[in-house]
């Protein structure tokens, strides 16, 4: 081989040289030919790279580049991807690099490549649309030797690990400082601070242990955020099975490349994206991804389209996937973050998870109590200097007023409101693990449910049975069990052959089976279990003992059935085969039907019709089909009759679904099923009406997300639609304004999830990474939990406002009657002591109490709120300052009759007062039990906590009166029985008022309420 022959082969120039190329120079001449032929030999290059091996000789004006090598690679190794040819190698060099060259001088070096010519793996759509050579051939591999160890090495330089790197920026201290970017937290550290110059101690002690306490839980909530993703890389298995060097070896799953070869057998966990070239009987279970819990069939032959959907790739198996029958191979395609499951994670880390509403009302909440501070500072000191006062003595006044407004308690209250929450969620079957999530769901307006396991059992059950010769059976009760379970043909009994046509159909299905129930729990495929049930029943599974196993053909995506040949233990040898599958599929296969218990009758065009016709009435209720027939050959078969199966609605959804929706909150079902089925189980469900829109996944394609989001509100059912649709969906309708809840339970519904308000996993059925990914757990997979969840929800914020109600209520009329005396030159009417007891009150047992209120059960049937609106709206303030108001009065009303008794303060003047004040914020912590029931309808010892705190408080009181240490401290007096009767009469007015108040709102709305029961199960 000379040189100027390969220049004829290597004859196109891709790129010009960079300025960055780095040279060695060589003086043998036939190191050039070693080189060229090295490269012209050599074809397996398949990573992309930045570098290039450039060979120059002047001998022959020849330039050639390599990508794929680095700085000190050998010859031998060179790769040809791209080449360069010129006429003037010295004006080439001498634009690079200044080298002296002789004529007979070979350059050989290294330099970065301005284009990317090189492909790393193959996406799997595209995969499934090759051949495995033509796969093979792309990713330059050998599907009988496998990839040289050596070029792994090179693959792997370029690809990296077989894992996902979780992209962490922030170290963890400074994560746990990001929770301190919170409008509350910072004016609750300026409260602190403030509270520590001004010798306040203790009031700078407790504020900080409530921001530590709230700090810290919101750090360990987002850090265990993070652990979704890292039960992602538990998905890729330790070990697998490769051909390397054309030995079969077992390697580390994370050094595989692209390229590399594959063995699967039962029960591996496949470690990459797999093109397969060899499938024998191969069954994979996908639920990690779909959540469909029948194993999904595999097969080698190529599609003719991809179909834009990962549901249509029968011939890729997938990282994180189980191997649940038969074995096979397959070739590399994918590794790492270039997987299915690598795209899932890229988008988890991409995704951002909303602010929960709650989140965002006490953010609001912080910077309008911000601003009130602020605005009472300014007002009281201005004041003050314009009556000339001590400008420090206003400043210090100004600001301890503003201090004492803030709600330091609030914090903690919601913390403990919330953890109760929790607590609650747990025992009616919701793991609630972001403690904001609680709340959130009292907020939700549309609930985007899934159909399988969530509004249904997810227990295959046989409901029809129609023979061949048109007998109709009917089949009751309802899952694997066989309580109240019957087949009955009109009113009579199906048992054994007492009905010979509809007993056979039966009888096929049994021995055409691999499933097994052992006490109502089913071990094998949910369609077989549905059939074997059906036998057991009719009390012929047992049949199945009478026949001999001699093969069996399994059910395949291609061939739409599953055969088994027998041999019946009287036959004398002779076997039978048994069918059942697809019926457009079993009736290609027959040449005649059963005919009651006479010889079979011989198939033609017109029976089949009455076949198809019947199976496809079936189809509209909703109903899967399937035909059984059997035979002696399989070209030859009796067509025996059909079984219609369906998965039946949980009891009790339907009345969840019309409570929640009664309330406003719109329920959308997410299937994969088919129209008809969806939308029957839809009718069942009372979810779907005559004229309600459906949408299917193959629709939404083709829509942009502007016209998704103009169609999305009226549609109720989303079939043929897979995980990713998901993720459209709550985007389209959270742009709408919409607060979505979304269920999941496949690592493909992960990033939808986690996107959603709030994110809902199915415990039974959902997979780690997805349970990790949500904000609750559905520990029964039921869409009751759901409501439950929704009531919990609205009953905790309700409680939360309660409080704030309290607390603010409580707090303006504390600083108005500081201001009002300070402002007039009044005495106090409060000392510190007594005003530091106040303070106990307004964040002590007594308020926290009002968090941890039984839920109200009528809530759930209110509205959601809308998240739009802040806590403190008018209405809201306006019952703050009416409670307030009266408290002030009242307070102000006792200690002006007291001083003007003497025209002097004395104890006894601050004692009634003081005590006055504390009675009022007991009759007005009850009246913040509800803002809209009477008290008589939520309960008046139904809080015992409340009661506890209320009652604790009124014996303190009495302690701080009559104790005479006590005495000393808060220089308080010995009240009469006379007064204590006085001041529980006057104080009760603000309960009387708020209490008025609620029922004139109640007969003016006219407002139904009424108290929802435990759905029935049926």
């Amino acid at each position: 081989m000379t040189a100027e022959t390969d220049v004829n082969i290597i004859n196109s120039i891709i790129t010009a040289i960079p300025a960055t190329a780095t040279f060695t120079t060589a003086t043998t001449t036939t190191a050039i030919e070693t080189a060229i032929n090295a490269i012209s030999t050599t074809t397996t290059a398949t990573t992309t790279t930045t570098t290039a091996t450039v060979v120059y000789t002047t001998d022959n004006n020849v330039l050639v580049t390599s990508p794929l090598c680095e700085i000190g690679t050998t010859l031998d190794t060179v790769i040809p991807e791209s080449f360069m040819t010129s006429t003037n190698v010295e004006e080439e060099l001498e634009r690079c690099q200044n080298v002296s060259l002789s004529e007979s001088d070979i350059i050989i070096g290294t330099g970065g490549l301005k284009r990317d010519i090189m492909i790393q793996s193959i996406s799997a759509l595209q995969a499934s649309t090759l051949s495995y050579v033509e796969c093979a051939n792309s990713l330059r591999t050998d599907i009988k030797q496998g990839l040289s160890s050596a070029e792994v090495v090179r693959r792997q330089k370029y690809n990296g690990y077989n894992e996902f790197e979780i992209q962490d920026h922030y170290p963890i201290w400074k994560k746990y400082l990001d929770q301190f970017n919170n409008p509350l937290i910072i004016l609750l550290l300026t409260s602190a601070a403030i509270s520590l110059l001004m010798g306040r101690g203790e009031d700078a002690i407790s504020i900080t242990v409530a921001i530590v306490i709230v700090v810290t839980v919101g750090f360990v909530q987002e850090y265990r955020s993070e652990k979704t993703l890292e039960h992602l890389n538990k998905l890729v298995p330790p070990m697998c099975h490769t051909i390397r060097d054309g030995h079969e070896v077992q390697f580390l799953a994370r050094q595989l490349v692209p390229g590399d070869i594959v063995l699967l057998n039962v029960g591996d966990r496949i470690p990459a994206d797999l093109r397969l070239f060899e499938a024998y009987d191969l069954q994979v279970d996908e639920s990690s991804f779909t959540g469909e819990l029948e194993p999904r069939h595999k097969y080698v032959k190529s599609l003719t389209t991809d179909g834009g959907n990962f549901d249509h790739t029968d011939n890729i198996v997938y990282m994180g996937t189980l191997v649940r029958g038969g074995h096979g191979k397959g070739i590399v395609i994918g590794t790492g973050a270039h997987t299915r499951f690598g795209e899932v994670f890229k988008m988890m880390q991409a995704e951002e998870a909303p602010k929960t509403p709650l989140q965002n009302s006490m953010d609001y909440l912080g910077k309008q109590l911000s601003l009130y501070s602020f605005a009472i500072i300014i007002i009281i000191f201005f004041i003050g200097l314009f009556q000339g006062r001590n400008t420090l003595d206003m400043f210090r006044i100004a600001v301890s007023l503003a201090v004492a407004a803030i709600p330091e308690g609030l914090p903690i209250v919601v913390a403990v409101t919330l953890a109760i929450g929790v607590i609650r969620m747990a025992s009616r079957r919701a793991v609630v693990k972001k403690l904001p999530a609680v709340e959130a769901l009292g907020c939700v307006t549309v609930i985007c449910s899934d159909k399988t396991g969530t509004l249904t059992k997810n227990e295959m059950t046989a409901v029809v049975v129609v023979s061949a010769d048109g007998q109709i059976a009917d089949v009751l009760g309802v899952g694997y069990s066989l309580e109240g379970g019957l087949c009955t043909v009109g009113s009579e009994r199906v048992v054994g052959y007492s009905h010979p046509s509809i007993s056979r159909v039966i009888e096929i299905g049994c021995i055409c089976n691999n499933a097994i129930i052992s006490d109502g729990i089913l071990i094998g495929q949910p369609t077989e279990g549905a059939l074997l049930v059906l036998g057991m029943k009719t009390e012929l599974n047992e049949q199945v003992k009478n026949y001999k196993l001699i093969k069996e053909i399994p059910f395949t995506s291609e061939t739409k059935f599953m055969a088994v040949q027998c041999e019946h233990i009287r036959s004398n040898g002779q076997s039978e085969l048994f069918v059942k599958g697809a019926l457009d599929r079993i009736l290609e296969m027959c040449t005649g039907y059963l005919e009651g218990d006479k010889n079979p009758v011989k198939l033609n065009d017109a029976a089949k019709e009455r076949f198809m016709e019947t199976s496809r009435s079936l189809g509209s209720r909703g109903l899967r089909v399937i035909a059984l027939a059997y035979g002696y050959n399989e070209r030859e078969l009796c067509y025996a009759g059909m079984v219609g199966i369906v998965d039946p609605p949980r009891p009790g959804v339907a009345e969840s679904i019309e409570i929640v929706q009664s309330a406003g909150v719109k329920v959308k079902m997410v299937t994969g099923d088919a129209l008809e089925t969806a939308c029957s189980i839809g009718a069942h469900l009372k979810l779907f009406t005559e004229g309600d829109a459906c949408l299917s996944g193959f629709e939404m394609d083709r829509m942009t997300d502007l016209d998704l989001e103009r169609v999305i509100k009226s549609v109720t059912i989303f079939y043929r639609s897979s995980p990713k649709h998901k993720l459209r969906i709550v985007k389209a309708l959270q742009n709408l304004g919409e607060v979505v809840a979304m269920t999941g339970d496949g690592v493909n519904d992960v990033v939808a999830l986690k996107k959603a308000d709030i994110g809902i996993a199915m415990g039974s059925t959902g997979t780690d990474v997805c349970k990790e990914a949500a904000d609750m757990i559905l520990t029964d997979d039921d869409f009751y939990t759901i409501q439950a969840a929704v009531e919990e929800g609205k009953g905790i914020y309700h409680n939360i406002t309660n409080f704030v109600r309290f607390q603010l209520s409580t707090s303006v009329a504390a600083l108005s009657l500081i201001a009002i005396s300070t402002l007039f030159e009044f005495e106090n009417p409060l000392n510190a002591m007594q005003i530091l007891w106040i303070n106990i009150i307004m964040d002590g047992p007594p308020a926290q109490s009002l968090g941890v209120e039984p839920v109200d059960r009528d809530i759930i049937r209110q509205p959601s709120r809308d998240v739009r609106q802040p806590m403190i709206n008018n209405a809201f303030i306006t019952n703050i300052f009416i409670s307030a108001a009266i408290i002030i009065a009242g307070t102000l009303s006792v200690f002006y009759k007291e001083m003007s008794a003497d025209n002097e303060v004395t104890p006894r003047d601050t004692t009634m007062t003081f005590t006055c004040f504390v009675l009022f914020d007991m009759w007005n912590a009850l009246a913040c039990r509800s803002s809209r029931k009477l008290i008589w309808e939520i309960g008046l010892l139904r809080n015992r906590m409340f009661c506890f705190a209320v009652f604790g408080s009124i014996f303190c009181q009495l302690a701080v009166i009559y104790f005479p240490p006590l005495q000393k401290i808060f220089q308080t007096e010995a009240l009469s029985l006379y007064d204590l009767i006085f001041l529980t009469v006057l104080t009760s007015t603000v309960f009387i008022v708020a209490e008025t108040r609620k029922y004139l709102e109640l007969k003016m709305k006219k407002t139904p309420y009424m108290i929802i029961d435990e759905p029935t199960n049926f």
